[in-house]
């Protein structure tokens, strides 16, 4: 896609500190770090979400992800921790439509943080969630 930053990347259109790439996907360095060494992992092939590209490929980009965390925890980066995180969709956060996956080094009071809604802690009724898998079971 023409006007997609990461399609550009891609076809080296669009400068990137490329850390990976292979066949079928391309790890580079994020220009708005979360915290240092948050490298974006992203499928060559153009897919808006993660339901657009090919269950193979979605499941390529974890594995590559796998890999670049083995790298950060073994590099001069030393985290202490990883954390993965896709956006899915613009209620989802997701602001660059070529679906990508964030593998973001965590370091002990780096900042970082994952808000939950009021009702976290609050444990649903067995029932209810039964009854969401069962649903959800439908569809896979």
């Amino acid at each position: 896609m023409e006007n997609c930053i990461f399609c550009q990347i891609v076809a080296r259109n669009a400068p990137a500190s490329i850390v990976y790439e292979d066949n079928n996907c391309l790890a580079f360095m994020d220009i708005q770090p979360v915290t240092p060494g948050h490298v974006l992992v992203v499928p060559r092939q153009h897919a808006i979400g993660l339901n657009d590209l090919p269950v193979e490929i979605g499941g390529h980009l974890f594995k590559v992800g796998q890999k670049i965390s083995a790298g950060l925890k073994k590099s001069r980066i030393r985290c202490e921790g990883i954390n993965f995180f896709l956006a899915d969709g613009a209620v989802a956060f997701q602001t660059v439509f070529h679906v990508h996956l964030h593998v973001i080094p965590r370091f002990a009071g780096d900042g970082f943080r994952l808000v939950f809604g009021p009702d976290y802690r609050k444990l649903p009724d067995r029932s209810d969630l039964d009854r969401l898998a069962n649903d959800l079971k439908v569809f896979l």
